[in-house]
């Protein structure tokens, strides 16, 4: 039987040898490649879709809070989509003043942010369906994962630069003009 067995193994010759160890090597290549290929696109697709909402890249409007006698101007971008309420002002390393971001949500709910991987502080501006703010989150932790939440219904909210709700003297109750609300200036 060893005989056979021996007989048997003596008639694959060494390039065959070679030639399958060469197939599983370029097997082996074949899925590493493949493997790679598929990260790659998914990275592409990744890259793409955060670049069509890279920063800058939102519609912007107007939005103006009366602040008793006073009246504050800011052009905003509208995060309207999910990809782009996800993105937010991630990465920013500045929010000249003036400017913001509004997250419009069409039913009333308690809204709840975070700042993850935002570099800057902010102010979150909650605000109720009626155009009135309803609360301020004033000066957001950079970077934190912890929930800052509405603490009540809300339908939008306006992210400013941290501390200018304060040096504009917005506060509860003033009256935030833009569409989303009803509440557009018929200026």
């Amino acid at each position: 039987m060893a005989s056979k067995r021996w007989a048997f193994r003596s008639s694959i010759k060494a390039s065959d040898l070679t030639f399958y160890r060469t197939l599983s090597g370029r097997a082996a290549n074949f899925a590493a490649l493949l493997s790679l290929s598929v990260v790659i696109l998914a990275a592409c697709g990744f890259f793409g879709m955060t670049e069509s909402i890279a920063d800058g890249q939102m519609p912007r409007e107007t939005l103006t809070i009366q602040s008793g006698e006073k009246t504050h101007t800011f052009e905003v971008e509208v995060a309207r989509l999910p990809q782009e309420k996800s993105r937010g002002l991630m990465y920013r390393t500045e929010l000249p003043v003036g400017t913001g971001m509004l997250f419009p949500y069409e039913e009333p709910t308690e809204i709840q942010m975070w700042m993850r991987n935002t570099y800057i502080s902010l102010d979150m501006v909650f605000i109720r369906a009626d155009g009135r703010v309803h609360r301020i989150a004033a000066y957001t932790e950079p970077m934190s994962d912890d929930i800052v939440s509405s603490h009540g219904d809300a339908t939008g909210v306006l992210e400013i630069g941290g501390g200018e709700a304060s040096r504009l003297g917005i506060k509860a109750g003033d009256l935030v003009r833009h569409a989303h609300f009803g509440t557009a200036s018929s200026r």
